[in-house]
């Protein structure tokens, strides 16, 4: 693939938001930090109750940037090659012919994925780490970019299975779309009640300008007080005594990462702290478990963040 230079990389962005602002009504900010997702090469975990346009959201973004967009409903009995594909035998040929399943695309929605099996649910970690997968023993390269945006209802609705701490782990954001405002509310009833906007949404960046995109990004700088104002935050998760499980090393990298796409979104080439600050709720709050006992005391992980916060120095840049 050409590497491609962009003269107005800013530009880019704000087309893109406004572009997916026209399907999701009074949600910038979910769709500002979806595309930090996306530019930080991670991705995004979507929880919330049905019908607030979690769906819409990803369908909108995937038709933005151009790229093929597959869809993998999520259910009790899905196997794990229903996602990653599976080897057939060719008659014909007498050999084995790799099938690709719906994991080989630029953007992948994994629909209510909680509400199958953790066997299945583990099937996306090697391509959502790694970008490849693996079936009998032979590996294969996704394409570029590649970003997984899963929905999951929340635990408490009947028939769902808690994601394993490894899986959390590898999403760089956790994201809550939450109910519209009445004004926002009305305007959604305005604006289908005659058409499907998201049949009229149309690509306004190409696979190659995401990429591009990507890189940019990756020349944000971050100055030494940022990069330990990050460290600190995240030993201090490890060493609260109200926690059971911290937040990992892949944690502090998805902060500094994410932190690197959203001052790059802002039109800044550099990271400021409260770029750090605005992240971390969404960067920590699926990689912390708290210990039952804290639990029983009321503690919340949103609380403890918060206290987190308030307690680390923040550096003067």
């Amino acid at each position: 693939m050409n590497v491609i230079k962009l003269e107005h990389p800013h530009q880019v962005v704000e087309k893109l938001i406004a572009n997916i602002e026209k399907v999701l009504i009074g949600k910038k900010q979910v769709i500002e930090l979806s595309i930090v997702a996306l530019l930080a090469r991670g991705h995004v975990l979507l929880e919330d109750v049905p019908g607030v346009g979690k769906t819409m959201l990803v369908r909108a973004l995937a038709k933005s940037i151009g790229g093929d967009f597959k869809r993998i409903q999520f259910t009790p009995d899905l196997l794990p090659t229903d996602v990653t594909g599976v080897s057939i035998f060719n008659q014909k040929t007498m050999e084995f012919e790799f099938r690709q399943g719906p994991v080989f695309a630029n953007v992948v929605l994994s629909d209510e994925i909680n509400r199958t099996s953790p066997k299945t649910q583990s099937s996306l970690l090697e391509a959502m780490e790694e970008r490849t997968v693996t079936v009998d023993g032979t590996t294969y390269k996704l394409a570029e970019p590649f970003f997984v945006m899963a929905t999951q209802n929340p635990l408490e609705y009947e028939g769902t299975f808690p994601l394993p701490e490894a899986q959390l782990d590898r999403f760089l954001l956790q994201l809550n779309l939450g109910y519209p405002t009445e004004q926002e509310e009305v305007a959604i009833l305005s604006r289908f009640a005659n058409q499907q906007p998201i049949e009229s949404v149309e690509a306004v960046v190409q696979s190659e300008e995401v990429i591009a995109l990507q890189r940019e990004v990756m020349n944000v700088k971050v100055s030494e007080p940022v990069k330990e104002y990050i460290v600190r935050l995240c030993q201090k998760t490890r060493n609260h005594h109200a926690v059971y499980l911290g937040v990992s090393p892949r944690g502090a990298l998805a902060l500094f990462k994410a932190a690197q796409a959203l001052a790059f979104v802002r039109g800044r080439d550099y990271v400021i702290p409260d770029d750090v600050k605005e992240l971390v709720p969404y960067t920590f709050t699926h990689r912390l478990i708290l210990k039952p006992e804290a639990r029983l005391d009321g503690e919340t992980v949103q609380r403890l963040i918060q206290g987190v916060m308030q307690e680390t120095r923040v550096p003067v840049v």
